[in-house]
């Protein structure tokens, strides 16, 4: 099929939503003249290089070409790499991920489990000559040694000599040193499992035993001559794994870090830096009780500098703790219904300014990412010791940012736009990165709202040639409901897929309800104990309010779809409202909270055992008797984060029910769909099934026409 007559199924698939192209993984040279950053060759190009950005003038070098240096590609990934890549949602190739040392000036990264370093002076890229398989390496930051893993130990080797050794590792397969634990990945955006000293002289490394946990077997029915997987899952009220840290040094003495690790089993966050102490930030098991630790690097000691309580739960922030150059501490705290950012335990921004993350802390201002809307996202320089907040970009649109004050690059999504535009705001200069994505076959059309009386923030799509004579529109709903994620945001390219299924025929809207992010902590912990009431009370909340102020939503004909937690509130809909939902896709729903894991599972409900009455209101096996409406469930047989079981098991209810329903299940995928053919098909096949289901013209695999 030609580019001029792509449907947006199959470019949608073949540009992985649209990601392949875009410039990320910002690196800024600490006089910010330089930017070192991955990106593919194009839209359709699933292989990313390493580049490099001059803010003087805005060129752009070449620096490290995949396919020039591994022709052989990913096939043979290591599996600890390819778990990484299933928690970070990496759907793209080539190198995917890189680190560098302080200066900027050597970059280090894996392809096909082999070692790579890139002079970034010379953009010079040379094959370290060291055993693999490779996993996440890291150059110390002066640039002398790589530490990375291999075999679930933690390895050192020497840039100009490629000298290694062991310095942690142990017999066994439940042990790794230098890995984040799944939860850790997963849940907490702790992806990593070591950490150099600034000096580049030892390394703070988690261990991580998994033996402790309950082991599940995920197999391939297509080929049932292969093994099934075995992996170590926490489920919820199972045993974790026991995580601990140590000080190595680059001989392999060894210093154990010490605190009540019963009373905080989980380590959430490292930081150590120039400026401050090894920190690290621990939490309890119930999530309500968090402890920030300073450790004594020669003796393994630490002192609590600070402890946070909630009664439902402590919120953990991307970017915290920080020290700054005079030795204060940057953290946020919930307060006055606002997460705020903290300098030493004081709030500095002011109420109403929803902190999201922290991106650098320097001697005269902290930048933060944070919101007055939460449908809008900017970047703001907090000037210290004051804090004044200066918004660094428009107050509409989604913004994001890497860097600091000696160049801060600054990603924006608008809704008046296709795609992300990203600048760098250097010494003296602003100049732009180019973005080779794709541009996509049609344009949404969308009317951002507040609906009802909690202000639900929303977004109708309606077809591009309905006009009100046409008479109302079959309703489809399309959210993901639930904690963590918003959809509703002043960026045009999160509706791309609502707008076709809107040309489909369908009006379709999507709500954040509670439980969002974005909104302040008494939103989001409006879901504590029962994942399932507010989410779905929410839906038909505005559902009904979209309907009263606009005719063109038929409620006699309202559908919902959604994927992971999406595709349980989908689920929910229709088991516990048919009396609003007529039809439902449910794509890796969360079934039976029990099957889900600790982390996540935990902080909303707390433990099956003290709390059964929460888990049966969440859970959806209980309701599988009162389904009356045509349901679809999707599942990727390999998902390793939302268990085949959780579909399986509700469909097995189901059919004890009596209950007709349609499984789909999807061969060798994983929690993504990354799969060009499987991501494309299955948009034909919901829209197939919601026509169906719903009484409308055109038949399964059918579609809208591309629509400039």
């Amino acid at each position: 099929m030609s580019r001029s007559t792509d449907t947006f199924p199959r470019q949608h698939a073949r540009t992985r939503r649209f990601t392949l192209g875009r410039p990320r993984s910002f690196t800024v040279s600490p006089d910010g003249t330089r930017v070192a950053f991955l990106r593919s060759g194009g839209g359709a190009d699933p292989l990313h290089s390493l580049w490099e950005h001059r803010t003087d003038d805005g060129t752009e070098r070449l620096l490290a070409d995949p396919s020039a240096l591994a022709p052989d590609g990913d096939r043979e990934l290591p599996p600890e790499e390819r778990a990484r890549r299933e928690r970070v949602r990496e759907s793209g190739g080539g190198i995917v991920a890189y680190a560098a040392d302080e200066a900027l000036t050597v970059a280090t990264f894996a392809l096909g489990g082999r070692l790579f370093v890139c002079d970034l002076a010379a953009a010079e890229t040379r094959m370290l000559a060291v055993e693999g398989p490779v996993v996440d390496p890291r150059p110390d930051p002066t640039g002398r040694r790589v530490a990375y893993v291999r075999n679930a130990a933690l390895h050192v080797a020497d840039l100009a000599t490629a000298e290694t050794s062991v310095l942690a590792g142990e017999d066994g397969p439940d042990v790794t040193w230098g890995l984040a634990e799944f939860v850790a990945a997963e849940e907490m955006d702790r992806t990593r499992g070591f950490w150099w000293a600034p000096d580049g002289e030892r390394l703070a490394v988690a261990r991580a035993d998994t033996a402790p946990v309950r082991r599940w077997h995920i197999a391939d029915p297509v080929d049932p001559e292969q093994p099934p997987a075995t992996v170590a899952y926490p489920a919820a009220g199972t045993a974790n794994a026991e995580v601990t840290l140590a000080v190595v040094a680059l001989d392999g003495a060894r210093v154990a870090v010490e605190w009540d690790i019963v009373a905080f089993p989980y380590l959430a966050a490292v930081e150590w830096a120039e400026d401050g102490p090894l920190t690290v930030l621990v939490q309890s098991r119930s999530q309500r009780t968090a402890q920030l630790l300073a450790v004594d690097a020669d003796s393994g000691e630490t002192r609590v500098l600070r402890e946070d309580r909630d009664r439902h739960w402590v919120e953990l922030v991307g970017g915290v703790p920080r020290w700054l150059p005079d030795g204060r501490l940057v953290t946020t705290i919930d307060e006055q219904d606002t997460r705020r950012l903290a300098v030493d335990g004081v709030a500095v921004t002011p109420p109403g300014l929803q902190v999201r993350r922290v991106i650098s802390a320097e001697a005269g201002a902290v930048v933060v990412l944070a919101s007055e809307e939460p449908t809008a996202v900017s970047v703001w320089r907090v000037a210290l010791p004051g804090g004044k907040a200066e918004r660094l970009t428009p107050p509409v649109g989604v913004h994001d940012a890497a860097g600091g004050d000696a160049a801060l690059v600054v990603t924006s999504r608008g809704m008046d736009r296709h795609g992300a535009r990203t600048v760098v705001l250097g010494p003296g200069s602003t100049t732009a990165i180019r973005n080779l994505a794709e541009t996509p076959v049609l344009t949404p059309r969308v009317e951002l709202l507040r609906l009802g009386p909690r202000a639900l923030r929303a977004a109708l799509l309606l077809p591009h040639d309905w006009v009100a004579s046409d008479g109302p529109l079959p309703v489809l709903l399309d959210p993901y409901g639930g904690p963590h994620a918003q959809r509703v945001l002043q960026a045009r390219d999160a509706y791309l897929v609502p707008q076709w299924f809107a040309d489909a025929g369908f009006a379709v809207l999507v709500v954040d309800g509670r439980g969002s992010p974005g909104r302040g902590p008494r939103w989001e912990r409006a879901v504590a104990g029962d994942l399932a009431s507010a989410p779905l009370e929410d839906q038909v909340g505005a559902l009904k309010a979209a309907a009263l102020r606009n005719p063109a939503l038929d409620t006699t004909r309202v559908a919902i779809r959604g994927w992971s937690f999406g595709g349980y509130l989908a689920a929910l809909a229709v088991l516990r409202r048919p009396d609003v939902f007529h039809a439902a896709i449910a794509g890796a729903p969360v079934t039976d909270m029990r099957l889900y894991d600790t982390h996540y599972t935990e902080r909303y409900l707390g433990t099956p055992a003290d709390h059964p009455a929460a888990y049966a209101r969440s859970s959806l096996l209980g309701d599988a008797a009162m389904l009356e409406r045509p349901l679809l469930l999707i599942h990727g047989l390999a998902d390793d984060n939302v268990v085949a079981a959780h579909t399986l098991r509700l469909s097995r209810a189901l059919l004890e029910a009596g209950r007709p329903h349609q499984v789909l299940p999807l061969s060798g995928v994983t929690h993504m769909t990354p799969q060009e053919e499987v991501a494309e098909n299955l948009l034909l096949l919901q829209l197939g099934f919601l026509r169906t289901s719903l009484g409308l013209k055109g038949g399964a695999g059918s579609g809208p026409a591309p629509t400039a």
